[in-house]
């Protein structure tokens, strides 16, 4: 078929697993008085998805090619079914992390397979309003998250923000079983076990390491232990993808340094545009008062400009330089976090509204563009590989600023507060620390929080734009290269998105 039933059952799943996540950021304060959780807990509510998500794409990409990607697709779809059910009756923080973690299972397969599905049905000119959409959906996804997270929250309650998955999932499998025909790779592909093996040790063992460190200080055994284990599962990874018949990411392509530069935007985009966003709905549900809906409206300035940006965008710059709509969207978002560090002790969320809003600009320009840039650095063999890494990167960037950016907070108010009160009150504690500690020491340490940890983002965010601008010289490929293998190619005949 044709038409646009296949982008739609495409984008409708993509909406889905990109939303959750961020639709959990504003019912944090609520799982946490209803799971009696820590701030560990809550980091890993949101980081156990994400991190599952980016550990597990590329490998799921590669059984995509052999199994197919419809298959797949629907498959993976059930999986987060059943996962957003077991999330929406999780009885305590463990078995919610669990059922978060098995989500990104299935998104991990419902995400690689979005391109090479889209890239199966639609040529030319149609591929590039296809693919545009695509990005605006999946920035747009993001970012009206926690607007849908607050409604959800204060009306049924916060595991709606699961159970609302079940009816878009049953819809999602239907369309895409009616409407979006079976491909497979290329004929004799095996799937890279080791690889997927390795590297999902690689970005669990960093992030847990990150995590270990806001508990437990930067010198602590488990925290050097798993950076250890991090550190020699990406040594086992660059030396099994070296050796790999298929890998899943052909290391030649990061001697492209347009690829590279790209890539490092993606790694930085989300973590620096919502890393800090849990803790800013922590910081307005449990010090400032405002209620889910709130504090889900409160975001909606940063909502509405990436949107607008996003829909304009697509229109007025088709064609512009990759460098500037990344690496000038990277600035703007950058400018947001900076703009957001003026929070003191008698802040309220209208201090936040400049600095969402250039964020959002920034999201609305990174978004629709960082995929189609990333495909048009590389072979169109290549495609479906350079776009699994790009979207590895985003997810994985996500996951690791949340830990940051929590192990930032409670480290800065540690200078304010004992350790246990540090995490009590960044875990959304407040209310039982309000007999020990005046209402005022616990504003002033957590605005400090905040404002350190955005400014570590945005200065993350700067040095990211910096090296986009720098390496994405020209939108053309870098030379003939290394002749390609044939490891996630496109359907025969395609040419790269977004040319």
């Amino acid at each position: 078929m044709r038409g646009w039933g296949p982008l739609t059952a495409v984008c409708l799943g993509t909406f889905m697993l990109l939303l959750d996540v961020t639709i959990v950021v504003v019912a944090l304060p609520d799982m946490a008085r209803s799971l009696h959780t820590s701030l560990s807990d809550l980091q890993w509510v949101v980081d156990g998805y994400a991190l599952a998500l980016a550990a597990l794409l590329l490998g799921a990409g590669a059984a995509a090619d052999v199994l197919g990607r419809r298959r797949l697709h629907v498959a993976g779809t059930a999986v987060f079914a059943v996962a957003s059910l077991l999330c929406g009756l999780a009885p305590g923080p463990g078995p919610l992390v669990a059922a978060r973690a098995l989500q990104g299972v299935g998104a991990a397969a419902m995400l690689a397979t979005t391109l090479p599905l889209l890239g199966s049905v639609y040529r030319d000119r149609r591929r590039s309003v296809a693919l545009g959409v695509w990005g605006a959906v999946s920035g747009g996804a993001a970012a009206v998250g926690p607007v849908v997270g607050g409604l959800l929250t204060e009306g049924p309650g916060w595991r709606w923000i699961f159970f609302v998955n079940l009816p878009v999932s049953v819809a999602a499998i239907w369309l895409t079983a009616r409407v979006v025909p079976e491909s497979h790779g290329a004929p004799g592909l095996r799937v890279d076990r080791p690889g997927t093996l390795a590297f999902a040790v690689f970005a669990g063992g960093t992030t847990f390491a990150v995590v270990r460190a806001g508990e437990d200080g930067w010198a602590a055994a488990a925290t050097l232990v798993s950076f250890a284990v991090a550190a020699l599962a990406l040594l086992a990874f660059v030396l099994v993808e070296r050796r790999a018949r298929h890998p899943l990411l052909d290391l030649r392509l990061l001697r492209r340094p347009a690829f590279v530069g790209v890539l490092a935007g993606a790694l930085a985009f989300n973590g620096v545009a919502f890393g800090v966003t849990p803790y800013v709905s922590i910081w307005m549900q449990t010090l400032r008062g405002a209620s889910p809906v709130g504090g889900g409206l409160a975001l909606l300035p940063m909502t509405g400009a990436s949107v607008v940006v996003a829909i304009a965008g697509g229109r007025f710059l088709h064609g512009a330089p990759a460098r500037l709509t990344i690496g000038g969207g990277l600035l703007l978002i950058s400018a947001g976090c900076f703009c957001q560090t003026v929070l003191d002790a008698g802040s309220g969320w209208t201090a936040l509204v400049p600095g969402l809003v250039l964020v959002g600009l920034g999201t609305g320009l990174v978004a629709p563009a960082v995929a189609g840039a990333a495909l048009a650095t590389v072979t169109p063999e290549r495609a479906g590989m350079a776009g699994g890494a790009v979207n590895t990167a985003r997810q994985l960037g996500y996951a690791l600023a949340v830990a940051v950016s929590g192990t930032v907070l409670s480290g800065r108010m540690q200078d304010t507060l004992p350790h246990d009160a540090a995490h009590t009150l960044a875990g959304g504690g407040a209310a039982a620390l309000r007999g020990t500690f005046p209402r005022h020491t616990l504003d002033a340490a957590f605005t400090a929080g905040l404002d350190r940890a955005l400014l570590v983002t945005g200065l993350a965010g700067t040095v990211a734009a910096v090296l986009v601008l720098v390496l994405v010289r020209t939108a053309r490929r870098d030379g003939p290269g290394p002749e390609p293998v044939p490891a996630r190619p496109l359907p025969e005949g395609s040419a790269a998105p977004g040319r």
